[in-house]
């Protein structure tokens, strides 16, 4: 099994046969391991497994070399040298591109630039050739030799759609290449004497082995036509090396993006500590500006042949030996000696999920079972961050991280949140594990249910701040001057109020299995987590819990939380406790109580009375705030009529009427406030005579 990533003899500069065996040859086989890897599937669940859709290729044979390009993600099967065809296969292109080219050589190094509008071929140590893949172009091969002289070129990356990097064992040259000219432009070249050199495509940078250990790495970073040459730092060996030759292999290093960071992983088979045994990935953070440190330590505990990918900001480590992997995050609290964080592995070893390989050939025999595929193989290699290739059998996949399995191997609730808060999909698995803590048999303690809620609303608080100086900047029209200003992403680990009703707590108060104390402890540890962050808490979780304390007649409960602003004002709550009113009568003054207290909705609190045929109430309350002599005559009128109370409409009629007189001298009422049918019923109840007459002084 390759370790990562495998050296450009090997992944760029010579067909998967060679790759295979080579890999093969340095890591040696195991076939009984096997059916351990399934013991060990069945013994607890695999949180790592293969894509479902993994490339297919033909596999490396005599005839057909493979090659795989890190940056497009890429399989090239290359037959006869290209002669008799060349298939490009990506994870992401479904469409494979199909094509023949001249048969000039072995081929050493293939990749398209980003886009696949040009493809670079090297079949010499001295040059590499173009041709160009864009409608209407020539197909007419175009060649560049490397500058230095007696230099060999050990590969190649494309840093972008039109420039391409060499990397000699001299240094790096830095080319801009011109399509329609068919030739090439030296952009910038930089002399060094480099062992192996290894490419980040998500970040950009080239990192070439110096020196003749090999331990002094010098990092570049390209962008748009610039080559940017950062701090050079070491890598602390084991121990001193006895002879003074090349002692870091890239098979050692890796680099790759953890959290939006760069960092360098190094494989060290010995601790430098004599009284710790088994290996460690020691991690360098590599900054744009600065000098590149040591930060992590991830213990092994464990020695033998190894391999690493990075998944969804974890760190995958494969042992071969045992044919299982473990995972590490270096966000998760570790031991810290002042210079650098320790970490252990989050979860116990398990190996990757068995994947089946499914018969291909013509639909009748398709019906044998698929083949078992073997796991942790000695021809596998690996690529970062997420690629496992077999080229013995011709698959590609990506590997994956599977998180429903975690939460029966970390049992600790805080450290679970913890972890799953930072990966990708997170929302459904976090929202079952709150489910499933408020529920029998796995029922936490408050104090485990108050951690989970903290941790859940500090990413929410987080999320909700971010928005909101957004929107400060974008209303303040500050981001003119801020291009690069972005509206915050909100990521699977935001799980707002509304998740929370819809998912989990209406759910749990529906099922009734808890005791009513602990259902309504839980509602309020929830609303007292918000308080906490200072988020606003939705009036839909206050009348969960005034809905639960209804169901089980705890009036006086209810009515402390309101007496002491447990529960917080709110209009749509106001109107919840009106329609109580019937089951538990103080729930009406409660409710016009709160209705007061939110000074702005006086209106609301004449709508609510009114839809309650309370004209009467209605009217002393706008009386007593002194609104009375603007509101409309009609809605009350309308609310009197339905009540189908005589005396009410009477009495109301008769109080507009005595409106119209003070306001305007006349007690009748003007066209515009629509009261014509109003007076007509009047004057059928009551009889024309009973209307008011003017008054006159």
């Amino acid at each position: 099994m390759g370790r990562d990533p495998p050296g450009p003899a090997e992944d760029e500069a010579s067909g998967a046969a060679a790759a295979a065996g080579a890999a093969a040859g340095r890591e040696g086989g195991g076939e009984e391991g096997e059916g351990r890897a399934r013991g060990g599937a069945e013994a607890g669940g695999c949180y790592l497994a293969l894509c479902a859709r993994p490339v297919h290729f033909e596999k490396a044979n005599p005839v057909n070399c493979v090659f795989f390009d890190e940056a497009n993600k890429q399989v090239f099967a290359v037959r006869s040298g290209g002669a008799t065809g060349v298939v490009v296969k990506g994870l992401e292109d479904r469409n494979p591109i199909s094509f023949r080219m001249e048969d000039k050589g072995e081929v050493k190094c293939i990749k398209f630039s980003l886009g696949n509008k040009i493809l670079a071929v090297q079949r010499t140590l001295k040059s590499v050739d173009f041709l160009n893949f864009i409608p209407d172009s020539p197909q007419l091969e175009y060649t560049q030799e490397c500058k230095t002289k007696n230099a060999n070129i050990l590969g190649f990356c494309w840093t972008s759609s039109t420039e391409i990097v060499f990397i000699t064992d001299q240094g790096i040259e830095f080319y801009q290449v011109l399509p329609e000219k068919r030739s090439l432009k030296l952009l910038k070249n930089q002399s060094i004497n480099v062992n192996w050199y290894m490419y980040c495509p998500e970040s950009s940078v080239i990192l070439l082995s110096t020196t003749v250990l090999g331990n002094v790495l010098q990092p570049f970073y390209f962008k748009s036509g610039t080559m940017a040459k950062l701090s050079k730092f070491e890598i602390e060996l084991p121990a001193a090396p006895k002879s003074s030759k090349l002692s870091l292999s890239e098979r050692d290093i890796a680099m790759a993006t953890i959290y939006g960071q760069l960092y360098i992983l190094y494989l060290r088979h010995h601790s430098r500590t004599s009284n710790s045994t088994g290996a460690e990935v020691v991690l360098y953070h590599l900054p744009r500006e600065g000098s590149c440190k040591k930060t992590h330590i991830l213990k092994l505990n464990r020695t033998g042949k190894f391999a690493l990918n990075v998944v969804d900001n974890l760190v995958v480590v494969h042992h071969q030996d045992t044919e299982t992997s473990v995972i590490f995050d270096i966000k998760l609290k570790g031991e810290f000696d002042g210079s650098t964080t320790i970490h252990q592995f989050v979860l116990p070893p398990r190996s990757i999920q068995p994947y089946q390989i499914p018969v291909a050939g013509p639909a009748s025999v398709t019906s044998q079972a698929p083949v078992p595929c073997k796991l942790y193989s000695s021809s596998w290699i690996v690529f970062q961050p997420d690629i496992i290739i077999s080229a013995s059998e011709g698959y590609l996949w990506s590997l994956q991280v599977k998180l429903e399995p975690v939460v029966n191997l970390l049992l600790d609730k805080g450290k679970l949140m913890d972890f799953l808060l930072q990966r990708k999909e997170c929302k459904m698995v976090i929202l079952s594990v709150c489910s499933q803590m408020l529920s029998e048999p796995e029922r936490g303690s408050l104090s485990v249910i108050a951690t989970v809620f903290d941790k859940l609303n500090h990413e929410y608080k987080k999320y909700l701040e971010a928005e909101q100086s957004y929107t400060m900047v974008v209303e303040t029209g500050l981001s003119r001057s801020n291009p690069l200003l972005k509206r915050p992403v909100r990521t699977q680990a935001v799980i707002d109020q509304s998740d929370m009703y819809t998912h989990v707590l209406s759910v749990f108060t529906e099922k009734k299995e808890a005791p009513h104390k602990f259902t309504i402890a839980v509602l309020m540890e929830y609303i007292r987590s918000l308080n906490q962050f200072q988020i606003a808490v939705q009036h839909y979780l206050y009348e969960l819990v005034i809905k639960t304390l209804v169901q089980h007649n705890l009036f006086y409960m209810l009515h402390q939380f309101l007496q002491y602003h447990v529960l917080s004002d709110s209009k749509p709550l106001a109107c919840l406790l009106l329609s109580l009113e019937s089951i538990y009568p103080p729930a009406h003054q409660l409710s016009l109580d709160m209705l007061k207290r939110l000074s702005t909705a006086n209106d609301e609190i004449v709508e609510v009375l009114l839809s309650k045929h309370q004209v009467l109430a209605a009217l002393r309350f706008i009386r007593g705030i002194g609104g009375h002599d603007s509101i409309s005559a009609r809605k009350f009128l309308d609310a009197a009529k339905q009540a189908e109370d005589e005396m009410l409409f009477y009495t109301i009629f008769r109080f507009f009427e005595q409106r119209n007189q003070r306001l305007r001298g006349n007690p009748s009422f003007t066209p515009g406030e629509h009261c014509e049918e109003h007076v007509t019923f009047f004057k059928q109840v009551f009889g024309e005579h009973a209307l008011m007459k003017p008054t006159t002084f």
